[in-house]
């Protein structure tokens, strides 16, 4: 080998072991930097580390403090009858079905009445009766049903576990923009007797209800003079809701008064606005409304905010109605009530679709 080829090797070794330097060093380089950022990034990555951690604590915490159908006490094992509102239709399928599988020691057994469509009145008065051991209610209880039960020799206690709103549905061909709670009593004593005279077509009112001994919801308050007038003789009496909204979507000047959770979201009947001025009408559904077209695919929904805040004229409490005779009805009603007003009943409640009152 020349001295010529001997330099171009002495050269390229030269320049091989320069270039595995180079790359050595840059991965020393970049071992050294990760490492530094690494050190500096330690305790902000502990920091959020044990703020995860204690997030997970706290809700861990919040959820096992929550009451649920499990932590009442003192649930009756038996079967028991109930009855009352056809409002709590959908309690009864939704939560009772959820209780008695949370508590199967507890079975609970709708019962209707005999005579008369169920409902409230017809419930309440099952109670007085000795025939059921409690009751759900959609109305407060009446001056004249604790009298009543005072002459039994027992007391009757309505604990209040949800809230609704009544509702005015009409028939969806109507165009009316709305009532206020006046002209709505009006309609019903007979001194409103045409559409016109609200606002709406030269069409008569043909207003249905159920019977006043049967009622499930009241448009008149306990403690005011026009409970004790009679209905218009044109008033239409009906078995259940579901019969009157039949009725309804036949009758072109039709309107029925229930509950806003029964009807609202029915496809066959509309809703009105209702208010205490003419100024100030407040609609039962959320809006936009859907109208009838657009159901069954899509449904209105209850206007829970306006019932919440009590800012809808109209609200009806739920109740459960408890027999307080320190016997096996007291400790029922009182253990049904309980686990309604647990967190666990609460949302329930509202699943079912009225507004909780926790």
């Amino acid at each position: 080998m020349d001295n010529t080829n001997q330099k171009k090797a002495l050269i390229n070794g030269e320049i091989a072991l320069f270039l595995r330097g180079l790359i050595i060093g840059k991965v020393l380089t970049l071992m050294v930097i990760g490492g530094l950022l690494w050190w500096l990034l330690k305790p902000n990555l502990l920091s959020r580390s044990s703020v995860n951690s204690s997030s997970n604590q706290s809700s861990n915490a919040l959820s096992s403090t929550a009451s649920t159908f499990q932590t009442v006490a003192d649930v009756p094992t038996a079967s028991f009858n109930y009855g009352g509102s056809t409002a709590w239709a959908s309690i009864r399928q939704l939560v009772d079905s959820q209780i008695q599988s949370a508590r199967p020691e507890l079975q609970l057994r709708y019962v209707d009445p005999v005579n008369g469509s169920p409902g409230s009145s017809s419930g309440i008065r099952m109670l007085l009766d000795g025939k059921l051991d409690f009751v759900q209610s959609s109305r407060p209880l009446t001056g004249e049903e604790q009298a009543m039960a005072r002459e039994r020799g027992f007391t009757l206690e309505q604990r209040q576990v949800g809230m609704d709103g009544i509702a005015v549905v009409v028939n969806p061909s109507l165009n009316v923009s709305g009532l206020t709670v006046n002209q709505l009593q009006k309609i019903y004593l007979g001194q409103i007797t045409n559409w016109n005279q609200v606002g709406g077509p030269n069409l008569p009112i043909t207003p249905f209800s159920q019977q006043p001994k049967d009622a499930d919801t009241v448009i008149f308050p306990t403690n005011s003079d026009l409970k004790e007038q009679a209905l218009s003789s044109n008033v239409q009496y009906v078995y259940s809701t579901t019969e009157a909204v039949r009725q309804l979507s036949k009758t072109p000047g039709g309107v029925y008064y229930a509950s806003a959770r029964s009807v609202v979201p029915q496809c066959s009947v509309k809703a009105l606005p209702l208010g205490l001025t003419s100024g100030q009408l407040i609609p039962p559904y959320r809006e936009p409304m859907v109208s009838p077209e657009q159901c069954p695919r899509q449904r209105n929904q209850l206007n829970t905010q306006a019932i919440k805040n009590r800012s809808y004229p109209i609200i009806a409490n739920l109740f459960v109605i408890i027999k307080q005779n320190k016997g096996r009805e007291q400790q029922i009603g009182d253990a049904y009530g309980k686990l309604l007003l647990t967190d666990q009943g609460q949302r329930a409640i509202e699943q079912a679709g009225f507004v909780g009152v926790r």
